[in-house]
């Protein structure tokens, strides 16, 4: 029953429009916060609230790379998440909009 516990938080998680959308970004390309800021309309804090939850359910890599931090998806090890992303509509359109290119 663990199994199944786990499996229903992963996808309460899933169930909050903003973690599905930026999981969706991810799954095009790494990312930095200022990008999906940029991308999905929201405040930096509210991105890096939902990154946080994301982080901790082990969805997301983060990298520091001089003073900005990327993120990147780590759902392969996670296959019915990554089914989920699969199934996902494109966020290429939105990316390809994106203004700041270096945070």
């Amino acid at each position: 029953m663990d199994q199944i516990e786990e499996m229903a938080d992963n996808l309460k998680l899933l169930g909050d429009k903003t973690r599905l959308s930026i999981l969706t970004l991810l799954k095009e390309k790494e990312l930095c916060v200022c990008d999906i800021v940029e991308a999905l309309e929201i405040s930096q804090p509210n991105a890096s609230q939902h990154l946080r939850k994301l982080k901790a359910a082990g969805f997301v890599n983060e990298t520091k790379k001089a003073q900005w931090v990327y993120y990147s998806l780590k759902t392969d090890e996670i296959p019915y998440i990554k089914a989920v992303l699969d199934l996902a509509p494109s966020m290429q359109e939105k990316l390809a909009q994106l203004q700041n290119n270096h945070c």
